[in-house]
């Protein structure tokens, strides 16, 4: 009798045979909401029928085709409303091509990775060209569910990740473009439930307590190593709180949790770590390690000042226990917005 390990090989190509077809099914199915999409924007465009045709349509479907679902009022306008938002020809930002290489040519492809209930997430919660085609692409990278998708959202991850693109010092700026801006400069840990922190020992525990919810936030190309992971440098021990592996930077990335304000004594320690960790631990093939300080504040000039000679890759970031007030980030990102266009 055959080993397992050789049936699981057969399992494996059923496997890659059905995403294939889910795949398949699924831009079958986008393509023909695009097509009645436009059929129904068109005609209903038309003075002798305007949004009476929907309605008439609905009924059609709901009488003869009752079997048929999500050709209600409801769905024909979605179908309308998906249309008139990308079957346009609508322009992709420079900001979505440079972070995801999404070119205008790419835009019927990148359309037909993402499931319907995804697309009807993204245009009842964006406002912006530029943000529904930063969470589709951010969704086809991550392979974001439904609820995923819902909690970047409400997390306002795209107002966060477009303030983290900043420019401040030379050395951030210059550390951020090595990373390829895979950083945030704010955390939202929500997920862990919790009022207030009350040590260092305890966020961490939360954290691994919640690494699933964790990876989801700073990306899913993290892969977790350890906690406390331990390094030897000469004859003293030393702990990192948390230590990933970044598959698209193909590096270690250290993470060291601070519960109170950042302090600039704070990047000697990690800069420590680094150096360990790429003596030590990083293979040749490796790119160098990057470190990551969480703190729950930071001072932005303090920052600058403590980063602006250091050598290694380190990102300083600060994280909120609760969701922040999307409506405050996005007033903070249009202001930034129209200062940066100032400048230009």
């Amino acid at each position: 009798m055959l080993p397992d390990n050789s049936y699981s090989e057969i399992v494996k190509i059923i496997q890659a045979a059905r995403e294939r077809a889910y795949y398949k099914v699924n831009e079958e199915l986008i393509n023909m909401y695009l097509q009645i999409g436009k059929y129904v924007s068109e005609n209903s465009r038309n003075a002798a029928y305007g949004d009476s045709y929907v309605e008439g349509l609905a009924d059609f479907f709901a009488k003869n085709y009752p079997e048929l679902k999500g050709f209600t009022r409801r769905g024909l306008y979605r179908m309308r409303q998906f249309y008139e938002l990308y079957g346009k020809d609508e322009k992709v930002s420079p900001v979505v091509t440079q972070l995801f290489g999404i070119s205008d040519e790419k835009v019927s492809t990148l359309l037909t990775q993402l499931s319907w209930t995804n697309h009807l997430q993204i245009m009842s919660s964006c406002k912006s060209a530029e943000e529904r085609y930063f969470y589709m692409a951010l969704c086809v990278k991550e392979r974001y569910s439904k609820r995923e998708l819902a909690r970047q959202i409400d997390s306002a991850y795209y107002e966060r990740f477009m303030l983290s693109q900043k420019p401040t010092t030379p050395a951030i700026t210059e550390a951020k473009k090595s990373t390829s801006n895979a950083f945030l400069d704010t955390y939202t840990l929500e997920f862990l439930d919790v009022p207030e922190v009350v040590s260092e020992k305890d966020l961490q525990k939360s954290i691994v307590r919640n690494l699933k919810n964790f990876i989801l936030e700073i990306g899913k190309d993290f892969s977790f190593i350890g906690e406390e992971y331990r390094l030897q440098v000469g004859g003293h021990d030393y702990y990192i709180d948390l230590l990933f592996y970044h598959r698209g930077l193909s590096c270690l990335v250290a993470f060291e949790l601070k519960i109170d304000e950042f302090k600039p004594e704070y990047v000697g320690k990690m800069n420590l770590y680094l150096e360990a960790l790429d003596r030590d631990v990083k293979k040749t093939n490796e790119n160098p390690s990057v470190g990551v300080i969480l703190c729950a504040k930071k001072d932005d000039e303090v920052v600058e000042y403590a980063l602006s000679r250091s050598l290694s890759p380190t990102m300083v970031s600060e994280y909120k226990l609760k969701l922040i007030d999307k409506k405050l980030l996005q007033k903070k990102l249009k202001e930034y917005i129209e200062l940066a266009e100032g400048v230009e």
